[in-house]
């Protein structure tokens, strides 16, 4: 869904584990490394967006993850110009994000990258709580650092 100010209507999931690390998925074919994150369908609310993104994304279900909470407001980020697809109605000039923050209960082999017909990730890893701040392809930079300064305080590690 495309809001009347030509975003997109989104999730953004941080995956953490116990250690204070997060998911850091490389997408197929590509050096382009994020968080996994995806568009929110018309009549979906934003959590069940995030647990179908998931599922689709890493394979784990909401059994396998605790929500410790997610962003108060939308985040937003513009595409460059170069990125926007003018031939598509309506145009997406960006996104809008509400960001999630999960702890991963269940065993890192649950992870099923191609669990759906058209994999978004090839590979993941965990990596430090700020590296993707520092990582994310440059027009993402500061909605990342928005969302990890927000919810760093319901980090849990052991």
């Amino acid at each position: 869904m495309i809001d009347c100010d030509g975003y997109r209507l989104n999730v953004g999931i941080i995956l953490s584990n116990d250690k204070g690390q997060v998911f850091w998925a490389r997408r197929v074919g590509q050096d382009a490394w994020q968080f996994p994150q995806g568009g929110i369908d018309k009549e979906e609310t934003p959590e069940q967006a995030m647990y179908r993104e998931l599922k689709e994304e890493t394979g784990l279900n909401p059994t396998d993850v605790d929500i410790l909470g997610c962003t108060d407001d939308w985040l937003k980020y513009r595409l460059p110009k170069r990125y926007v697809r003018r031939n598509q109605t309506p145009v997406c000039i960006g996104q809008k994000q509400i960001w999630y923050m999960l702890r991963m209960l269940g065993s890192e082999s649950s992870v099923d990258l191609s669990v759906c017909e058209k994999p978004e990730f090839d590979s993941w890893r965990w990596i430090d709580y700020w590296e993707p701040s520092k990582r994310v392809i440059f027009f993402k930079r500061k909605v990342y650092k928005r969302a990890l300064k927000e919810l760093e305080p319901l980090l849990v590690t052991s």
